[in-house]
């Protein structure tokens, strides 16, 4: 029996290509045992073992660029979290061990290549994250996603695959209807999703609760996905417009978190979203007309740099961070209003769709996997 160690997290754009990655190995050869390492106190510890899969967590988090206190417990951390990805991987004795980035990512594979087991790195954005690059010269192949990522890995070593989209998304067979009654929407009227990235976004948030009247106004619906921590704040807006205007009632629909992405893409007639890769990657497959929103927070300003490969080919429009309150419902309302701009966009971001990443990532992981 083949065993593979899955690494990684921190962010549903690493959890969901790591879920898909495992769900894809399975289709293959359901006797593939899977084990997934992730960080002990970060979203992957619920969102894996929802998937069917058994975690590990590792006690370790981010090293602060800034001066922070928070920097004292990085050595101790790394240690702990090499010493039990050592011990992980010598009980559970994989045939492979497949990074997806984020903090859990660097030990295990760092352990996993000393001790000569094949390692994979699946790297989503187009600037690849410090902890890939520093093992970069250590493990066997580098999946990617954008072109010029020669900058960051050996040229040797690189596969362009594209980002793995979870399969109910890339065989998205729901209807408009179907998925606007699944929220409790008029599939009659425009729907606009809404989506920060799975923790939400400030800006985004803010440049819509500046607007709802605005989206009201104009017949605009929304699925207004907030993260967690704005989410009380949203909802109270809402309620508060409630009471204000009944009639609005069935108009907007807030959640913290969308557990059914599909049903969310195939309702909207447009998308608001931060450039993360797994979102701009889902994008492209369901076709949908978006406004991209990247996150200045991020390292090297990936996002940024994620949202440009699109625009450049117009396949998206983009909204800076510091424009969301003036500019973002002004820039949706004149897209949902374009029909020949929205038809446009569709068929220029569709073009850029990856739909066989995960079949390829699968295909090199088997590969690696047969020289064990």
């Amino acid at each position: 029996m083949s065993k593979v160690i899955i690494s990684g997290g921190g962010t549903g754009g690493h959890i969901f290509p790591a879920i898909a990655i495992a769900n894809g190995l399975k289709e293959v050869d359901g006797s593939i045992e899977i084990l997934f390492i992730g960080a002990h106190d970060r979203m992957e510890m619920e969102r894996v073992p929802a998937a069917g899969y058994p975690i590990e967590g590792l006690w370790i988090s981010g090293f602060q660029r800034s001066l922070s206190l928070r920097n004292l417990s990085f050595p101790f951390k790394l240690i702990s979290s090499l010493l039990k990805a050592r011990r992980i991987i010598k009980s559970f004795k994989p045939n492979l061990v497949i990074g997806v980035g984020g903090y859990a990512s660097g030990p295990t594979l760092q352990v996993a290549s000393k001790l000569g087991i094949p390692t994979l790195i699946q790297e989503q954005n187009s600037f690849a994250g410090i902890t890939n690059r520093l093992l970069a010269n250590k493990v066997n192949k580098v999946c990617v996603a954008y072109d010029g990522m020669d900058a960051f890995f050996p040229k040797e070593k690189l596969v362009f695959t594209g980002n793995p989209v979870r399969k109910d998304i890339l065989e998205l067979v729901a209807t408009k209807g179907q998925g606007a009654e699944h929220f409790g929407l008029d599939a009659g009227k425009k729907i606009l999703l809404v989506m920060g990235g799975s923790l939400g976004a400030r800006s985004i948030n803010e440049g819509i609760a500046s607007n709802i009247d605005a989206f009201l106004n104009n017949d605009v619906q929304l699925i207004w996905q907030t993260g967690k921590n704005y989410f009380p704040h949203a909802q109270e807006l809402i309620d508060k417009k409630l009471t204000e205007s009944p009639e609005i009632k069935g108009t907007i629909k807030v959640l913290d978190f969308i557990s059914d992405m599909d049903m969310a893409y195939a309702s909207c007639d447009a998308i608001v979203s931060r450039a993360g890769a797994l979102a701009v990657s889902e994008i492209c497959c369901v076709g949908k007309p978006v406004i991209l929103v990247p996150s200045p927070y991020v390292a090297e300003d990936h996002q940024t740099k994620n949202a440009m490969a699109l625009c450049e080919k117009n396949a998206a429009l983009l909204v800076k961070d510091s424009d969301t309150i003036e500019g973002l419902s002004k820039e949706v309302l004149e897209l949902l209003g374009n029909s020949e701009k929205m038809s446009e966009l569709k068929r220029n971001v569709s073009e850029l769709a990856k739909k066989e990443a995960t079949r390829h990532i699968v295909d090199e992981a088997l590969k690696l996997m047969s020289k064990s």
